[in-house]
């Protein structure tokens, strides 16, 4: 009998997550608002420098993220002044749970389901407005290590982990990052390859039909690099080097070609 209770309860669980998530992919992707975006950073490292960076961070250094949408949208003639509005929310002292390099399905999903949690618990702000979609931003001194972890953005339940330097010097690098992972919280995919981590042509390039191909002067926000052959790729400095191509805003709603 208690068997059957916990299955049915864990299946109402799974019913009550999966319609959230269909009701938040809808609401975040009808565009006739602004989307709202919570920025929580966290000293990743738990370093000196890094909590210098972070006494001193404020909601405008997320600016030009805000801008790249809004110049975005219009060439995709959206029809909002502001497609994405980037506030800044409490620093969380908690790090994120970690999903394993080589973790299989289910050690995903578990771990997409602890994600969600500790996003409900470290994400609330009591007196401040929620936001639509959460990124818990983790800065590292920039001097501890050369290699950032991956960086990972969910659709379903719409929360980032994005990983970044606390460097003002890194802050249009981390634009990028930033926004690269705010759109797989709406629904795009990478468009790298994941061996070798070159674009994919065409969708992965900002003009596919430039003559000729190489050097690409920008980068699709979803392949992270500009080619500059067919070997060889750079990453942007800022989200002034970046588009969003035909494919991704496809996936995010701001076309239907």
């Amino acid at each position: 009998m208690w068997r059957i209770l916990r299955i049915a309860l864990l299946l109402l669980v799974l019913v009550a997550v999966a319609s959230q998530a269909w009701l938040d992919r809808a609401t975040t992707r009808d565009w006739t608002a602004p989307l709202w975006v919570g920025i929580f950073p966290v000293n990743a490292d738990d370093s000196a420098a890094s909590q210098r960076y972070l006494d001193t961070l404020q909601v405008g250094a997320f600016r030009a993220v805000e801008q790249f949408f809004a110049d975005e949208g219009r060439d995709y003639a959206l029809g909002l002044d502001t497609p994405v509005h980037v506030e800044l929310y409490p620093r969380v002292a908690r790090l994120p749970p970690v999903l394993a390099p080589q973790a299989g399905r289910f050690e995903t999903a578990l771990w997409s389901l602890r994600m969600r949690w500790y996003a409900w618990r470290a994400g609330s702000s009591p007196g401040r407005a929620p936001p639509n979609v959460r990124l818990f931003v983790l800065y590292h001194a920039p001097q501890e290590q050369s290699a950032l972890p991956h960086s990972l953005g969910l659709s379903k339940g719409l929360t980032g982990v994005v990983h970044v330097y606390a460097a003002r010097a890194q802050e249009g690098p981390n634009d990028v990052v930033i926004a690269h992972e705010l759109l797989h919280t709406l629904g795009a995919t990478d468009k790298y390859d994941p061996v070798t981590l070159l674009p994919r042509y065409p969708e992965g390039y900002a003009e596919p039909g430039r003559v000729p191909r190489h050097p690409q002067p920008l980068a699709e926000i979803m392949a992270g690099r500009r080619a500059l052959s067919a070997r060889e790729a750079a990453m942007p400095d800022s989200l002034a080097e970046v588009v969003i191509g035909p494919l991704t805003a496809r996936e995010i709603a701001w076309s239907v070609e």
